[in-house]
């Protein structure tokens, strides 16, 4: 088998350091990397969020004082120079082709300099260019440079993915009848299921138009009374429609310790994930919730968290609107209930700064805020996480976050799998898809997508219209 030769752009390298293991295939391909390259992750490491933190890995991995052999024999152009070092991540240990060009052709004046440069490289050598870089991707094969991008894990139709599935059950059998049904016996845990009562007369069978709600926990149907248990369990906020009500009850469920929930803005998902925290902090369930959102935006190209203003708690508070305002709508809704909440949440509440009785709500209900970057050695241990947007997410930054989750830890992951800002990613390639898609498989992984929105008029016309 000929061996491939791929010059890696930075994208590449930021959107998942296991890129290169997968591009290696155990010494079948050449992996070769630009000075230019080199330049840009030098500048991202000193970044405060997930693009610092994998550009802080790579360097992390590679070791240029191993002995190694000599570069691979290629016809090098005058000027160039080449440097084989080693990337070293367990158990691996991968030969990369550092290449320095002492002089580009590319004039300084050049749109998009660095991806043109990158692109020269590629062309003089006959590389594969890889670039999750859309736009140079396009410009390279515009220039008849051979450029590939690299989206593994990519689900083609999460708007499909579905949870839920219907069952008929006659008003005379019970539930354990579900058990010899093939159907039902193939579903995996957490599967939501809904369940319509029949009934019949001496010539015909009908719907009686009662249902009932639950999942599968093993090879068994758990029934969940949901009214009932927003009644026994009080939220400040009660889930409004069934997909609220299934979502509160699943990540309060004792055997539930992962849950990825999709829906887009004013489905509620923060709103009901910071009920359930609560009622399970006030049970001791957990010591606490903490909250992880990523820093990246419509208008911040790579998360650039550190060129905020203010320290990191006031870097992050821009970042947090989500959580801020569903504690902001709690709040309103309590002192809307008696006056003795009014009293005891006094003050100012801001969605953008925690100012009083924001402030004050958090520390109440052991609140944190912690930043991706910094998630990386530590072990979370007792607490409710929520992963907001975590389709802006890579499933590197998934991994990340998940290995840091200890004993009786709970976590939720929540996005908008349509709602991209990230460079590199798209509605079929992000965190919350690939969670989507083992939610649909894995035994330990609840999911359900939130189709219903409620959201004011004129949000719902701009929502369908554009």
């Amino acid at each position: 088998m000929t061996k491939k030769s791929y010059l890696l752009d930075t994208s590449i390298i930021l959107d998942d350091i296991e890129n290169i293991l997968h591009l290696y295939q155990n010494g079948q391909n050449h992996l070769f990397i630009s000075d230019i390259v080199i330049e840009e992750l030098d500048k991202k490491k000193e970044l405060q969020n997930e693009t610092g933190y994998f550009a802080r890995e790579f360097f992390r991995c590679i070791n240029s004082d191993q002995v190694v052999k000599k570069p691979s024999k290629i016809r090098k152009i005058e000027g160039d120079f080449f440097k084989e070092v080693i990337f070293s991540k367990n158990p691996y240990n991968i030969p990369i082709t550092l290449i320095y060009r002492q002089k580009y052709k590319t004039p300084q004046t050049q749109h998009s300099l660095n991806d043109s440069k990158i692109a020269e490289i590629a062309n003089d050598y006959g590389f594969v260019l890889l670039s999750n870089d859309i736009s140079l991707k396009i410009r390279s094969l515009a220039r008849g440079i051979k450029a590939q991008s690299l989206f593994r894990d990519r689900v083609e139709n999460p708007n499909d993915i579905d949870f839920w599935h219907h069952f008929n059950i006659h008003k005379n059998e019970d539930f354990n009848s579900l058990k010899k049904d093939k159907n039902f016996s193939k579903l995996k845990s957490w599967s939501l299921i809904e369940i319509n009562q029949q009934d019949n007369t001496d010539s015909s069978l009908y719907f009686t138009g009662k249902k009932h709600f639950g999942i599968k926990i093993d090879e068994d149907f758990e029934e969940l009374k949901l009214d009932e248990i927003l009644e026994n369990t009080d939220p400040y906020i009660k889930p409004i429609n069934l997909e609220q009500k299934m979502l509160y009850t699943m990540l309060i469920h004792p055997k539930n310790s992962i849950t990825i929930a999709t829906g887009s803005t004013g489905s509620g998902k923060t709103l009901i994930a910071l009920q359930a925290g609560i009622y399970l902090v006030k049970k001791g369930i957990v010591d606490g919730i903490i909250y992880i959102r990523n820093t990246v935006t419509a208008t911040d190209r790579e998360s650039e968290l550190g060129f905020r203003k203010g320290d990191e708690t006031q870097k992050l508070s821009y970042f947090m609107y989500p959580l801020y305002s569903a504690i902001n709508f709690t709040i309103n809704k309590l002192q809307e209930q008696s006056l003795s909440k009014k009293i005891e949440y006094h003050g100012d509440v801001n969605t953008i700064e925690k100012r009083d009785a924001t402030e004050y709500f958090l520390k109440k209900h052991n609140i944190e805020i912690i930043d991706i970057a910094h998630a990386r050695g530590i072990t979370i241990g007792k607490k409710f996480v929520i992963f907001d947007e975590v389709q802006n997410a890579s499933n590197a930054t998934v991994k990340l976050i998940g290995t840091r989750i200890g004993e009786e830890s709970r976590i939720v992951f929540l996005g908008d799998w349509a709602q991209i800002d990230h460079p590199y990613l798209s509605k079929f390639r992000n965190g919350a898809v690939s969670l989507l898609q083992k939610a649909l498989k894995d035994n330990i992984l609840a999911g359900i997508q939130l189709r219903q929105t409620i959201r004011s008029d004129i949000a719902a016309y701009f929502g369908e219209s554009f």
